[in-house]
């Protein structure tokens, strides 16, 4: 199992509360093969956590968390996705 935690850098401010509370709710109906996930807005960005079985460099929650933006954000803006942690179960970081 990993957790991992990625972060969204250049969201509008207006936008990342309620895209946190969306991309929350969407991974929790619609994309239940990852758990435990959460999506916070911190005021500069979204930070994005969740575990699963299959993913040990985060792409493959990367590249969702992006379709998610993508939905959910409709202003236009320059961002950058970053993968900012993997821990796999049993050791402190990777």
């Amino acid at each position: 199992m990993y957790k991992i935690t990625l972060t969204c850098y250049g969201v509008p401010k207006a936008a990342g509360l309620e895209a946190a509370i969306d991309i929350t709710k969407e991974f929790s109906e619609h994309r239940k093969w990852h758990t435990n996930v959460s999506c916070q807005w911190d005021g500069e960005r979204l930070v994005l956590e969740a575990e699963n079985d299959h993913d040990p460099n985060g792409l493959a929650l990367l590249d969702e968390f992006s379709d998610c933006i993508s939905a959910y954000i409709t202003e236009p803006f320059d961002g950058d996705i970053k993968v900012e942690n993997i821990i796999k179960r049993g050791e402190s970081s990777a």
